[in-house]
């Protein structure tokens, strides 16, 4: 059974279900959800992504958006909705918030579950990405397994 540790911003579509679950043809598969509340990220850089991809209607509304405290039901929901979508291809799939620490919560649990790789499945950030201070670069240094960046897909 292949262990994948997937982080994840907002709820998978099925599209994004579809790639993480056939990644391995038919090998069984069983999946860690973290999900990333909205929050603790840069709102600047996050507008500058956004105006870099041609989204300035997103940019204006950055400060609409729920952070920290007010973030956590809708991140609980997606996840919930991730996890849901997971289960339904016949993989095992359990989740959690990601607190204050993301990184040191990642390199945990692919300790304890001996995972064999990790998937940020994530929305182009090409601010980060360009510095290298994205989850999946600084990933690589920390976690000692496979890191895959895959883009996200929108409803």
């Amino acid at each position: 059974m292949i262990t994948t540790v997937l982080m994840i911003e907002k709820p998978m579509v099925p599209t994004d279900v579809q790639l993480v679950t056939t990644l391995h043809g038919d090998e069984p598969q069983a999946f860690v959800v973290l999900m990333q509340p909205r929050g603790d990220q840069d709102r600047l850089l996050r507008a500058l992504d956004d105006v870099a991809l041609g989204e300035l209607r997103e940019a204006v509304h950055e400060a609409d958006v729920p952070e920290g405290e007010e973030a956590t039901g809708p991140a609980e929901a997606a996840l919930a909705r991730s996890l849901d979508a997971l289960r339904a291809t016949g993989a095992d799939a359990v989740g959690r918030l990601i607190d204050d620490r993301p990184l040191d919560l990642l390199t945990a649990v692919v300790e304890e579950t001996g995972a064999d790789e990790v998937i940020v499945l994530t929305a182009p950030h090409y601010v980060e990405e360009l510095f290298h201070r994205d989850w999946a670069s600084r990933a690589r240094h920390k976690v000692g397994v496979p890191v895959l960046k895959l883009f996200a897909h929108a409803e």
